[in-house]
């Protein structure tokens, strides 16, 4: 059975044979379904013909009762009961719905399962956000080759996507707050369950969805996030800092990046932070374009975008996202407590990524299934050089209804060749993440971060 569903109002087959070179921009024709019978970031709004998938009404878009500020926050979704389990024994059954990483998870530990919830369409964005994907929906360009973007701001720049890239670069850009911050714990988790936790301390700054930004001060600055990460255990690696400027032309100017040294109390340009370089504090189980499921400039792959398909994907994970667990209630050997993880039918992107002749990355194929309604990407499949699965990714999500944005809680990357796999982001032991910070550029030069280091 096929589940693949054309674009909306496009011809797929054209646009993959057009690639990059075609006119990014729709027309105003098109652009004017976007919030009707598409939603205001271009999904599908109407649901699924059986009824498995509803249509999407806004997503959640206030807090539930008793949240407060500050708090992990409560499982809208809480008492729903699980509507089947997929197990090796009835995987056939269901294996057309799945990304081909976790048949390979399946084949690798027998013991693995998926629990499958109701589907919640909660993802949902602030009002400003939406107007101006629709504004860049007529304006927005794929520039050098797809490895940049000029003519969007603040929202979604392809909300009806004509290829691969155009995909990629909603991704990037998807809104994740102004400003945040957060304290998350990452471990390398051992065969046998064993493992130790490096703490880090991120903030960014999202300069693409900066309220007092131009278009033209965005285009100025080429800058699409400011980022820092500080380490803060264990002491073997504390006090390491990393600041990074993420370019929107990577061609133009690649990712500017510098680590301040604790050892050596100084500050140095970092330009291997990118691409398959070893991420930081990962015990060799993820590469820097990992982060964040995926990140970077795009120029080492050839992009296909194979079209839309209903999927079992993680969706609405707040079961892990609770202070109500300890770290140890997650990590379990081979994989996370998958009593704890929710997986739900939804439509996603499946965007098919080739390393391209003549230049080289550890993963030579990689398949990303990315929400329609968020633009997150909820799976991802990494393989080696030789053809064979490697590194199964899943991104644990949940709307941080406090401030509109559907992002992960918890980061998973699975390595079937070695049996350990890398848990990022966990946060129930840690306070929660905060979108109401203030920082401006200043916060991220060499010199801040030489102050920084220095305290």
């Amino acid at each position: 059975m096929n589940h693949f569903s054309p674009l909306p109002g496009l011809l797929l087959a054209v646009t993959a044979l057009l690639g990059v070179s075609s006119r990014a921009a729709v027309s105003e024709t098109d652009a004017a379904r976007l919030g009707r019978d598409l939603t205001p970031l271009g999904a599908e709004m109407a649901g699924n013909a059986d009824g498995s998938i509803p249509a999407w009404t806004g997503g959640i878009t206030t807090p539930p009762a008793g949240y407060k500020a500050g708090m992990h926050h409560p499982d809208p979704f809480a008492a729903d009961q699980p509507l089947y389990t997929i197990t090796s024994g009835n995987l056939a059954q269901y294996e057309a719905k799945l990304p081909a990483g976790y048949l390979s998870v399946f084949r690798a530990y027998p013991d693995y399962k998926l629990i499958v919830y109701p589907t919640r369409r909660s993802a949902s964005n602030p009002p400003r956000v939406y107007e101006a994907t629709k504004t860049n929906a007529t304006r927005a360009q794929l520039i050098a080759d797809g490895n940049g973007l000029s003519g969007a701001l603040v929202g979604v720049p392809f909300p009806i996507p004509q290829n691969g890239l155009e995909v990629v670069w909603n991704f990037l850009t998807r809104y994740r707050g102004v400003a945040a911050s957060r304290h998350i714990d990452q471990t390398a988790v051992e065969r046998g369950g064993g493992y130790q936790l490096v703490k880090l301390e991120d903030e960014f700054l999202f300069n693409y969805a900066r309220p007092d930004l131009t278009a033209a001060a965005l285009a100025e600055s080429n800058t699409l996030i400011y980022f820092k990460q500080a380490v803060t255990s264990p002491a073997r690696l504390a006090g390491s800092i990393l600041v990074a400027h993420e370019t929107m032309d990577q061609v133009k100017e690649p990712r500017r990046a510098w680590v301040y040294n604790a050892g050596r109390r100084r500050v140095a340009r970092a330009p291997n932070i990118a691409y398959d370089n070893p991420g930081t504090a990962a015990d060799g189980q993820r590469t820097s374009d990992q982060f964040d499921m995926y990140n970077g400039a795009p120029d080492r792959y050839e992009w296909k975008l194979v079209g839309k398909k209903e999927m079992i994907v993680p969706y609405n994970s707040y079961k892990l996202h609770s202070d109500k667990l300890k770290n140890g209630d997650i990590l379990k050997p081979l994989h996370i407590n998958q009593e704890l993880a929710r997986y739900e039918l939804h439509r996603v992107w499946v965007v098919e990524a080739t390393v391209k002749p003549g230049t080289s990355h550890l993963y030579a194929r990689r398949t990303f299934y990315i929400d329609e309604d968020s633009w997150q990407i909820v799976a991802a499949d990494q393989y080696d050089a030789r053809g064979q699965m490697w590194r199964v990714s899943e991104a644990h999500c949940i709307n941080y209804y406090d401030a509109q944005v559907y992002w992960s809680t918890l980061e998973v990357h699975m390595d079937l060749q070695n049996g350990r796999y890398l848990a990022v982001g966990l946060d129930n032991e840690n306070a929660m993440y905060d979108f109401t910070i203030k920082r401006s550029p200043a916060d991220y030069t060499p010199d801040s971060l030489r102050r920084e280091g220095l305290r």
